[in-house]
């Protein structure tokens, strides 16, 4: 007999604010191939003696800035989501975390061991990205196949045009917006800019042309850059909001390599120097609040932004909880449920 169940997949979080627990996180997050994507030897060596000495201690500085009580925000988040999302559908609902915990193996076992036969994996993310979307996917069906080759999957697809998520960004967003608002900055995680050529199957379109973004194409299936663009002016159209008071830029860069750009960093500062005075910061690539968003963007973006001559910097909460939102996850297990009737 047959028994369905859908997999909610994160990013994940170290599982405490301490040392040793975010050097392991850190360890297991740029150890991932689809992260940290140059050869094993040169990426151990970079892991050793650049990275793993000192970034844990900064990391836990800046993870104690936005812990809560119940513990890291975005896996706090995640649970919410979860139970919300649970409580809307007929089957049962997971949670796993690509890296920490819940750990993607450990899940799998436990819905190997409850019997299901059917699995529709859920990745919480919107954009494809080798780095998110990608490894997230390759953990979790190398998982199945390990544990439970007969399993049956589907997959839940980038929906960063999905006009039910549009929907859920734009009704998230709205109630923090104000008529003075002088700019509202789309920021993304950025990538490197190598990671949209490697995903690029013609290597000849991404990055390459001027318009490669606006200049239809296959690759843009799986091309991180143009899903950003596409969510952002659907976005913008579903507010209504003056695009001539709107930006985008790509936050938290690693290493020297070219990434996306602009950088959020450096708009905010140029932004400031140019005598803008009020912005508010939208993070549609994260769906739950977590340091890139808390940190980065609502405690140190806006000492960026102060420092250069800005008066107001708001970070605009990600989708989190909001209704919109876990109605949009929840239709999507519904519509995969009934395929298979």
């Amino acid at each position: 007999m047959s028994k369905a169940a859908a997999l909610l997949l994160n990013l994940g979080s170290p599982d405490s604010t301490s040392i040793p627990d975010v050097r392991r996180y850190l360890d297991e997050f740029l150890s991932d191939e689809r992260v940290l994507d140059i050869p094993a030897w040169k990426r151990a060596l970079i892991l050793k003696l650049f990275i793993l000495p000192t970034r844990p201690k900064e990391s836990a500085e800046a993870y104690s800035e936005v812990w809560t009580e119940e513990g890291s925000p975005l896996i706090v988040t995640s649970k919410e989501q979860h139970k919300l999302v649970s409580d809307q559908v007929e089957i049962p609902v997971y949670l796993g975390m690509r890296y920490g915990n819940p750990s993607t193996p450990e899940i799998i076992k436990e819905i190997v061991a409850s019997g299901v036969t059917d699995l529709f994996i859920m990745p919480l993310y919107p954009h494809y990205a080798m780095s998110s979307y990608e490894t997230a996917v390759v953990c979790a069906m190398d998982e199945v196949r390990k544990q439970a080759p007969n399993m049956r999957t589907n997959l839940l697809q980038p929906f960063y045009q999905d006009e039910d998520y549009i929907q859920a960004l734009a009704d998230s967003a709205k109630p923090h917006l104000e008529d003075d608002d002088d700019l509202l900055l789309f920021s993304y995680h950025g990538i490197p800019e190598r990671h949209v050529q490697k995903t690029d199957p013609s290597h000849a379109h991404c990055l390459v042309r001027d318009d490669c973004c606006v200049n239809p194409h296959p690759c843009h299936a799986t091309c991180y850059k143009h899903q950003c663009l596409a969510t952002t002016k659907a976005v913008i159209e579903k507010m209504g909001v003056d695009k001539k008071k709107t930006a985008i830029s790509f936050q938290s860069r690693l290493l020297r390599d070219p990434w996306l750009g602009p950088y959020t960093d450096y708009e905010l500062a140029r932004f400031g120097k140019e005598g803008i005075k009020k912005i508010k910061v939208m993070c549609p690539a994260f769906v739950s609040d977590c340091l890139e968003t808390i940190e980065e963007i609502g405690m140190t973006g806006v000492e960026q932004f102060k420092d250069a001559g800005g008066e107001s910097l708001t970070l605009i909460p990600c989708m989190n909880a909001h209704p919109t939102w876990i109605q949009f996850l929840s239709n999507r297990i519904t519509e995969w449920q009934k395929t298979l009737k």
